[in-house]
């Protein structure tokens, strides 16, 4: 293979337009393509052999999420609740609804129902006069 030189074609990862496509060589550092300028989208950036940067968002999400993690269990995330810990009477309760309605209604507040919607009158067209203009 020959060594790449200004102007050729090569397929690269444009970060602008988010495609592997046609790119031209403007920068070579070493006989390696160090700069390509997209022929979609016309934008020079580095040449990033074909491969696409890894998502960022993706490492947000996840710090995020462990964050919350710690925050819900402090001292192990890996903590789970052992089934012979959970109270019997809730228990019982579970089995039967009329007493989970009872539980739930006592401390329970009722939210005011949001006011209907009402809409407005659109505006009347105004009519075209006629017998204004050329006549010819």
């Amino acid at each position: 293979m020959r060594d790449p030189r200004l102007g050729d074609d090569i397929d690269d990862f444009c970060v602008r337009c988010k495609r592997i496509m046609n790119h031209a060589i403007v920068s070579v550092l070493n006989n390696e393509p160090a700069k390509v300028r997209c022929r979609t989208c016309h934008n020079d950036h580095d040449y990033r052999h074909e491969q696409a940067p890894p998502p960022k968002v993706d490492l947000r999400k996840a710090a995020l999420f462990s964050e919350v993690l710690k925050k819900v269990a402090p001292g192990d995330a890996d903590a789970t609740v052992a089934v012979d810990a959970i109270d019997p009477e809730l228990e019982n309760a579970l089995e039967d609804p009329a007493e989970v309605d009872e539980m739930a209604g006592a401390d329970v507040e009722t939210e005011p129902e949001p006011a209907p919607v009402v809409e407005a009158a659109k505006p009347k067209a105004k009519a075209k006069a006629k017998g204004k203009g050329r006549k010819g």
